[in-house]
């Protein structure tokens, strides 16, 4: 009896060590708008706000929604790179500035791969959606990215 609640306790600790997102990630989720030539494009966007968060990312994901994305906060502009390790979706990826504006988008990012994806300059956050979106869409560099997170925007 004494040994089996040893192992319970033992699997109890080592279940709550672990970060644990939920089968959706356990992100919190937000509106985002992003305002190009096009016109205003919303999206619903997870947010990767903790580094256990941004660590994850939508790594082993197989569906993401058309008007669905991942938004990640690093809090301040800094230099930044991705790569698509354990992500099976092709992504757009923006790298987005302090006051909304993007900075630079890679486009059609290879699923898998080990290759850096990176900012162009400093950059405050990173959106990612399915691959194609930025071109479908007509957004380019320059446009804005509208949440409560950049600084031209804040309330």
């Amino acid at each position: 009896m004494r040994s089996k609640a040893l192992v319970i306790s033992g699997l109890l600790l080592l279940f709550c060590a672990v970060p644990s997102f939920g089968k959706d990630g356990g992100f919190e989720t937000s509106r985002l708008v992003v305002a190009s030539a096009g016109g205003r494009h919303v999206f619903t966007v997870e947010l990767a706000v903790s580094a256990a968060q941004r660590s994850q990312g939508l790594q082993n994901r197989r569906r993401l929604a058309s008007d669905a994305g991942m938004l990640f906060d690093f809090e301040a502009a800094q230099p930044i790179f991705f790569w698509m390790k354990n992500t099976y979706l092709p992504l757009d990826i923006m790298f987005i500035a302090d006051d909304g504006r993007i900075i630079n988008i890679a486009r059609d990012t290879t699923p898998l791969s080990p290759a850096k994806i990176t900012s162009s300059g400093p950059a405050r956050a990173v959106l990612e959606v399915n691959a194609g979106t930025a071109k479908r869409l007509g957004i380019e560099a320059g446009d804005s990215v509208e949440h409560p997170i950049f600084t031209s925007q804040a309330k």
